[in-house]
């Protein structure tokens, strides 16, 4: 009975889903010695060399603080440098953050197949776009 009132609450649901795939993609991303949200960060890095903080954190949909806390963490980790340009940061990988871009491709993709598995390659794809989709709409209101 209660249960009703769950499956119908975009919060409550929301949630669940996300404890499920964090659990996850944690345990697909132990290889990599990083939290799948540092990986993406240095996917991010890798896919545009030189990225400003300022682009990282509308990249990732973080904080200010909360990029510059990721930032310092995978420099003391020497994945990453960064190198001041006028008033922006700007960061780039380091050799052994290219050299972990390939476990960390691998990790994503697992995480991909684990829960494709669970759910169907397409409704994994169409419910990512969705909630990519109604995270971005709903980011935009409040």
């Amino acid at each position: 009975m209660l249960d009703k009132y769950f499956q119908n609450c975009m919060y409550f649901s929301s949630a669940l889903l996300n404890r499920a795939i964090t659990k996850m993609a944690e345990d697909t991303f132990k290889a990599t010695g990083l939290s799948p949200t540092y990986a993406f960060l240095l996917l991010a890095v890798q896919e545009k060399p030189g990225i400003s903080q300022k682009e990282l954190g509308e990249v990732l949909h973080l904080t200010p603080s909360t990029i510059t806390r990721f930032i310092e963490k995978l420099l003391y980790k020497g994945l990453i440098t960064s190198h001041a340009a006028g008033k922006l940061s700007l960061i780039e990988l380091t050799q052994a953050g290219v050299e972990l871009m390939p476990v960390i491709k691998q990790a994503w993709k697992e995480l991909k197949r684990r829960y494709s598995e669970i759910l169907g390659e397409e409704a994994g794809i169409q419910l990512t776009k969705m909630l990519h989709d109604a995270g971005r709409d709903l980011g935009q209101k409040v």
